[in-house]
């Protein structure tokens, strides 16, 4: 070919060693996903205190938190946050390993964290209500 120019390659055309795969973060040594080890949370850093929804969570679902399977408390959206641990008014939630804002209201266990429990140390926190527009979760 010239000019630089190579034909990408489709995701089923991947080398399965780079495939993006969904890894369980409650266990400490590599297995086949089951319906109980299979979690869509993903853990950015040891010492976080929220996980991240890598796909959507629906409230009843089974997930799993450092090992420990319960029913999803309410409804996740993909990207968002959920609680590590219960957290009090007044702590900071932990991303990255870095402290990227505090609770606003008691969040237990698997609970969504967002805006409505969550303010940023840093920024101010607006919501679609608080600048006009409608509110949406």
């Amino acid at each position: 070919m010239t000019g630089g120019w190579r034909r990408r390659r489709a995701p089923s055309d991947r080398p399965s060693d780079l495939k993006p795969k969904l890894i369980d973060v409650n266990s400490s040594a590599p297995s086949a996903p089951t319906a109980a080890s299979a979690s869509p949370l993903v853990l950015l850093s040891p010492g976080d205190n929220v996980l991240v929804c890598a796909a959507q969570i629906i409230a009843g679902q089974p997930i799993s938190i450092d090992g420990e399977v319960f029913a999803a408390p309410q409804d996740v959206p993909t990207g968002h946050k959920v609680a590590r641990r219960a957290l009090a008014v007044g702590d900071k939630v932990i991303k990255y390993g870095a402290p990227i804002g505090s609770v606003t209201a008691p969040t237990a266990r698997g609970a969504h964290v967002h805006a409505h429990n969550l303010a940023s140390d840093y920024i101010p926190t607006h919501d679609r209500a608080s600048v006009g527009g409608s509110e949406h979760h």
